[in-house]
């Protein structure tokens, strides 16, 4: 085993990282700056060889960053760049043993997904139906809450994918993975009002996407943001909402009204049911506040 001066072992890493890795430049940069912070600390304890350092040493350095207020996502991935350094370190013979192995990142706490309550869903959705962009603009909001569908699952939504029917949508989720997601009532009526006026956003000849904008051509993400902005200004409901907060609320209402979790995992499409299972704590969150606010007994 051959001993390493820490700054070149953090370069020759880094290089490994650029030529074998092709990470980003943004997250290369990210590895420097860790790493740098790092090396720092470790000269101050008058440690200059990668052999050198101790597990003690790393958790000694990351107490060092809690102290400074970090973050624990900031702690987190100082941590990630410390541990693929000492993977790179063993690979390369410079150190005999991992001592960032056994160190354990901090547990991060996921932020609950923003929902609205059922009744800020109803005052979203009464739309005065007046000219052909309001049968669209009803018809997308009806889709995003009463199917629960992603924003890029809403505008590539086709004709073909729609069967009025038997009230089911054909969904192309992440990775092209295809589901069949029950189309509701509203919804349905919604779709088929807008049909009969799309005819007026037809610029260019047929075009076989549902959601057009006023050049006739399908709808963008950011068009879909800037039209639900402005309801929700319009109407004074919390500004903060997105078309994903209309997904988040349908799952929650789903659960708040007994669905069954796994049901809810098929109709959003999540390959893993600890991503569906968020929205239990949110559902939990509801319980405990509407106790808080209701209950005589409370001493909230």
């Amino acid at each position: 085993m051959r001993e390493g001066d820490l700054e070149k072992d953090v370069e020759a890493y880094l290089k490994t990282v650029q030529y074998e890795q092709q990470l980003t430049k943004n997250t290369e940069k990210a590895y420097e700056s860790d790493l740098k912070q790092y090396v720092l600390y470790l000269r101050e304890q008058g440690i200059t060889k990668s052999n050198q350092i101790t597990g003690k040493d790393i958790e000694a350095y990351l107490n060092t960053l809690a102290k400074k207020k970090e973050k624990p996502s900031t702690i987190a991935h100082h941590l990630t760049s410390i541990k693929n350094f000492h993977k790179f370190l063993l690979r390369s013979d410079k150190i005999k043993k991992d001592v960032s192995l056994l160190i354990e990142r901090p547990k991060l706490r996921k932020a609950l997904p923003k929902t609205l309550s059922q009744e800020e869903v109803n005052k979203l959705l009464e739309i005065p139906l007046n000219d052909v962009f309001d049968y669209r603009n009803k018809a997308m909001l009806e889709l995003l809450y009463g199917s629960g569908l992603r924003i890029s699952e809403l505008i590539s939504l086709t004709f073909q994918d729609i069967d009025l029917e038997n009230n089911i949508i054909r969904i192309y989720g992440k990775g092209r993975k295809e589901r069949i997601v029950p189309l509701g009532d509203y919804a349905m009526e919604a779709i088929e009002k807008y049909v009969t006026y799309r005819p007026q956003l037809l610029k260019h000849g047929p075009n076989d996407y549902l959601f057009l904008n006023n050049h006739g051509k399908p709808i963008t993400r950011q068009g879909c943001f800037k039209m639900l902005k402005s309801l929700l200004k319009e109407k004074n409901i919390r500004e903060d909402a997105s078309p994903h907060t209309l997904r988040h609320s349908f799952a929650t209402h789903l659960l708040e009204g007994g669905a069954d979790l796994r049901a809810i995992q098929e109709l959003l499409g999540h390959k893993d049911i600890a991503t569906t299972k968020i929205y239990t704590h949110v559902s939990d969150k509801k319980v405990e506040e509407d106790y808080h606010k209701y209950h005589p007994r409370s001493e909230d």
